[in-house]
């Protein structure tokens, strides 16, 4: 189940026909309400006879326990809070959808506060709208630095664990290793002979725009090459395309390493527009691995996230500090080369 505040844009309608109650799976089972509340919060003794009918009623009615009646009992109220930006950009609301399915994976809700923007007075309103909501813990995905600002303020009276790229924060970060990946992506096209890998970078104030920068800058560094100017776009197709046809201009490009892949994908057009063919006169690579990469013509290699298993290693870290752990300062989640046609290789 998934709740938003009114942050966000729309809600999640409910059916008008009354869900079944406790009472209903008592009166199916033939036992009382306090067996079924025992066997469904798991707080008492109760005969296996008396167990197996409750947990047959229960399945046969669709019962879903109240969450809120349930938190009251126990203390608990299962619910996560999530920090997000209103976004349709692949990196985010990926990472959102691994956080939610890791946290229903162990039985939590989760409430979503969205932000227009990422701004200190944006996050800090949402993780004070979420703490009313009584929530057990917060994720805060941070990809830019205005939002990493907050966490230097953030209330200490609940669990917080931020989804961020910053090697120092006040409260422990999860990460997918964004400067490993270009490493991988700049290291795959000097492996192919070129001595003049272009960049094209996200948008300034974006933490991954600079990690993934940064990166192909220390591995050019590394191979006693002066790393050319970037050209930087802003995630967009359209910034990748009017990049691609100022670098293609230029006269001396062979090989690409794009900051994600939908700046890729407007790159493609302005190589086809310019007469010149990829992987034969251009080898390109970009970041993510969005579902539609593989049908890129030629299929397009990329670094891929695993969202899942950020979204998993978050819940943990997040899940250790609501039950008195401590928290890991930073985490890593790998990231993986996935080698396609666009750098002349055979596609996986």
């Amino acid at each position: 189940m998934v709740k938003r505040s009114d942050d966000v844009i729309g809600s999640v309608t409910s059916s008008t026909e009354r869900p079944p109650s406790l009472a209903d799976v008592a009166a199916l089972a033939g036992v009382s309400h306090m067996t079924v509340s025992r066997v469904v919060n798991g707080t008492g003794a109760v005969r296996a006879e008396t167990r197996r009918r409750v947990l047959e009623a229960v399945d046969r009615l669709s019962y879903r326990p109240n969450s809120l009646a349930r938190g009251l009992a126990t203390g608990r109220s299962r619910t996560l809070g999530v920090v997000t930006l209103d976004s349709v950009l692949y990196g985010p609301a990926s990472t959102l959808f691994g956080v939610e399915t890791a946290a229903r994976e162990q039985g939590y809700s989760v409430s979503v506060a969205s932000i227009r923007a990422p701004e200190l007075a944006s996050v800090t309103g949402a993780v004070d709208t979420l703490r009313r909501q009584g929530v057990e813990g917060i994720v805060v995905i941070a990809p830019h630095v205005a939002a990493t600002r907050a966490l230097e303020t953030a209330p200490r009276d609940v669990p917080l664990v931020a989804v961020a790229d910053i090697e120092q924060a006040p409260v422990p970060v999860v990460s997918v290793d964004h400067r490993d990946g270009a490493r991988r992506a700049t290291e795959h096209l000097l492996a192919l002979g070129h001595r003049n890998v272009r960049h094209i970078a996200g948008p300034e104030g974006w933490l991954e725009s600079a990690a993934r920068e940064e990166s192909w800058r220390a591995a050019l560094t590394r191979h006693g090459l002066e790393p050319p100017p970037v050209l930087r776009g802003d995630w967009s197709p359209r910034s990748g395309y009017e990049a691609g046809k100022a670098l293609l201009a230029q006269g001396d490009v062979d090989a690409v390493f794009v900051a994600n892949d939908q700046m890729a994908l407007g790159l493609f057009r302005a190589v086809n527009e310019a007469g010149r063919r990829i992987p034969d006169d251009v080898r390109v690579v970009g970041f993510d691995d969005v579902p539609e990469a593989a049908y890129f013509s030629p299929p397009l290699t990329t670094v891929r996230q695993d969202f899942l298993a950020l979204g998993r290693e978050t819940f943990t870290r997040l899940s250790g500090l609501i039950d008195g752990s401590p928290g890991t300062e930073r985490s890593m989640v790998p990231a993986e080369l996935v080698v396609r046609e666009s750098t002349g290789m055979r596609t996986r």
